[in-house]
């Protein structure tokens, strides 16, 4: 039994990608790279991550060829840099999305060599991870005096 399917799937990520997007946006340039609350990541490091498990995970999921993460081995030195590289992969994940092949998402991957799952499972990590950092991303905001984008306007 289908529940969504997979273009809702797709859209509803898109649609989490074009927030967290928005959310990159509201930061200072400065504050991107530099603030944090309570020793967590500045929330550069964290669209980083991001970033390290989108695209590639896909790939992987399609070539079915382990690559290790590369979280933390991007250098973004500017907010433009950073959004220009979250815009390349929002088109490249439309684009890897048609290749998954409909029977591949009730299979088993360890993804990144590491974490085995289902297909659709692991993809909705992707989709609830966004979520998570993304809520940190909120937080900072606030902490900045910066009104973050509404969560419901996907």
């Amino acid at each position: 039994m289908e529940l969504v399917s997979k273009e809702t799937f797709l859209n509803n990520w898109q649609g989490h990608r074009n927030l967290t997007r928005r959310v990159i946006d509201s930061f200072p340039e400065k504050d991107l790279f530099e603030f944090s609350i309570g020793g967590m990541r500045t929330f550069a490091q964290l669209a980083d991550e991001l970033i390290s498990i989108a695209t590639p995970g896909l790939k992987e999921i399609i070539s079915l060829k382990a690559e290790p993460l590369a979280e933390g081995k991007h250098e973004y030195k500017t907010k433009a840099e950073l959004l220009a590289r979250w815009d390349e992969d929002t088109k490249e994940i439309n684009r890897l999305w048609n290749e998954i092949p409909d029977a591949r998402f009730n299979e088993k991957h360890k993804l990144f060599g590491q974490y085995e799952d289902t297909v659709i499972n692991s993809l909705q990590y992707f989709v609830d991870n966004e979520i998570h950092h993304r809520g940190q991303g909120y937080v900072y905001l606030r902490a900045l005096g910066i009104q973050p984008p509404f969560f419901w306007e996907r």
